[in-house]
This record gives structure tokens, C-alpha cells and sequence, in this order.
């Protein structure tokens, strides 16, 4: 074990990461069958740990998956984790913080599922440039996997829909981020993200039948609420994006982060971020008690 190897905890045990091993029948790595969910800490401590750990419970159900073991459990076990990684967290850093649950390998006697609960540094260097800049997007001709095959209210492990998405973005230009869009051609989400716009004061984010929901994403509507923003799940459209005067998108680690266009179409008049979202940023910092902005935008150069 190196001196400063984080640890993780696999079916029972807390093992040095390099030991974490998964077996090569696992059905989770052969088929995706498997559910997950990520929550971030702020100066070391969990976010909303709670809400993503109902969320990957109720994929779970979705996905006829026992994790054997209680929501509890589970989530004494990942701040077990999250204690024994602490003392290796950097300064000015936080960790992402990650629950899996696979089927497992089959056997003669039903499947026992995997359980395995890691965390690692959020990507606060390459990722700080998209507060100055915004996240320039891209709607590639793959779309979201329809509610009707797979609801993407799951949080899967079969994500090759949004990783081809990103491939096809990223070959149109390598900076961008996939934003996919619905069967209907409304604008949907990105991988690991939800988009909101801004028109006229008031924000506008995608049915939630169509997407992710988002623990930020939900934050943000709460948010809004209590700071008198309007706000509205509906259809958005690609005219939507172009005619916006802002955009931005929601995760759990970027939190808030502006949107600086969509498939080349400058979003209002460049200002990044705009002053709705600007406004919702310092709202989001004041709730997590701390400037996640200048975290990032620390680590960036």
C-alpha cells in the first residue's frame, strides 16, 4: 500500500484503493447492471448526502437491485470512508464522494450484489477555466434514450448514450460539453448535468420525465423559490437556447456553472455569468458556506 493511498470499501471490507478489486464476471461491468450515485463535499464535508442516497435507492427499486443493506447503512459506511480519506484531502480541495451497487456475478444460488463506496479529489484545475470562459455546448445527433426504453431518472451505470454524445461534441469542438436532446428534438441534459436558461428574470430547465434529476438541479429550484426568481420545468427548445440571455448548468460538482453557448450561438450577450446567474451562484455559496467559485477558479492558474 503507498504511503498516501486513499481507501475504499468493497463488499465488506475497507481496502487500499489499488486493491479494490471488482471480478471480471461482476454483471456490473459486463452489462452496466448496475446503479450509482456521486455527492461532493465542501471544506470536507458531504453535501446533500442524504437526497443521493435516496436517489440511488430509488434507482435501485427502478432497477429490481437489492444493495443488501440498508439506506443507513450505507450511508454510515461512506462517511466511514469519507473520515479515513480526509487527512490525504489537499488544501483548498474537496472530494467526490461515490456509491455503486452491481448485481454482481451470477451464481447457482442468485446473484450478491457488489457494493463498493470511493471517493476521489474533485477536477478543480481543468475544470476552473469554464467560470471565466462559460461551457461552450453542443447538441450532437445522438438524443437522450427515450423515457419509454430507459428512464433516465435512473442513475446507471450504462452511460454509452451520453459518452457518445460527448464523443460526437468534442469532434465538432474538444472543449465543448454534449448537451443531448430529447426524442422531440427539446434540449435535454448533459452527462452528469442539467441546463437551465435564463429569459426575461426567469429560469427555465427541462421536464424532469426527460432527465437526471439533479440534487443540484433541485437546489437551484429551491433557490429560486426563496429569492423570487421565477422558475419553470418545461419543453425548451433549441431556439429557446439561442434566444436566451443566459444559460448554465447544474451538477454536483460544478454547482453552478455559466453556459457560454450553444453550438456556436453566443448565449445573450456574452457576459458570463449573467446577473440571474450570478445571483443564484451567490445564493448556492452561501448555502454550502463557502466561495465554490473561488475554489475552483484557485486551482485554475
Amino acid at each position: 500500500m503507498a504511503a498516501q493511498e486513499r481507501i475504499a470499501y468493497i463488499n465488506g471490507n475497507f481496502v487500499p484503493e489499488s486493491q479494490a478489486a471488482i471480478p471480471i464476471r461482476d454483471r456490473g461491468f459486463i452489462y452496466g447492471d448496475a446503479a450509482f450515485d456521486v455527492a461532493r463535499t465542501f471544506q470536507g464535508r458531504p453535501f446533500r448526502l442524504r437526497e443521493h442516497l435516496d436517489r440511488l435507492y430509488a434507482s435501485c427499486r427502478y432497477l429490481r437491485l437489492d444493495p443488501g443493506m440498508t439506506q443507513d447503512e450505507m450511508e454510515e459506511l461512506t462517511l466511514e470512508v469519507l473520515r479515513k480519506n480526509l487527512p490525504l484531502l489537499g488544501e483548498n480541495e474537496d472530494y467526490w464522494v461515490t456509491q455503486r451497487v452491481t448485481r454482481g456475478v451470477e451464481t447457482p444460488d442468485g446473484d450478491v450484489p457488489t457494493v463498493l463506496i470511493e471517493c476521489r479529489p474533485l477536477p478543480l484545475a481543468t475544470r476552473a477555466r469554464y467560470y471565466r470562459t462559460g461551457v461552450p455546448m453542443v447538441t450532437p445527433s445522438v438524443p437522450r434514450t427515450p423515457p419509454q426504453f430507459l428512464s433516465p431518472r435512473a442513475k446507471t451505470h450504462n452511460y454509452l448514450n451520453m459518452v457518445m454524445g460527448d464523443l460526437e461534441a468534442r469532434e465538432r469542438n474538444p472543449e465543448a460539453w454534449a448537451l443531448l436532446l430529447d426524442e422531440r428534438g427539446n434540449l435535454a441534459e448533459g452527462k452528469g448535468c442539467n441546463v437551465f436558461i435564463v429569459k426575461d428574470g426567469a429560469i427555465h430547465t427541462p421536464n424532469v420525465q426527460f432527465v437526471l434529476p439533479g440534487i443540484t438541479r433541485d437546489v437551484v429550484l429551491e433557490l429560486a423559490q426563496s429569492t423570487g426568481v421565477p422558475a419553470h420545468e418545461r419543453d425548451i427548445d433549441q431556439y429557446d437556447a439561442y434566444t436566451a440571455d443566459e444559460a448554465f448548468l447544474t451538477s454536483t460538482s460544478l454547482c453552478i456553472c455559466p453556459v457560454a453557448s450553444v453550438n456556436g450561438s453566443t448565449i445573450g450577450d456574452g457576459t458570463v455569468p449573467g446577473p440571474v446567474t450570478r445571483g443564484l451562484i451567490a445564493a448556492f455559496s452561501d448555502l454550502v458556506g463557502m466561495d465554490y467559485v473561488g475554489q475552483y477558479l484557485a486551482h485554475g492558474g
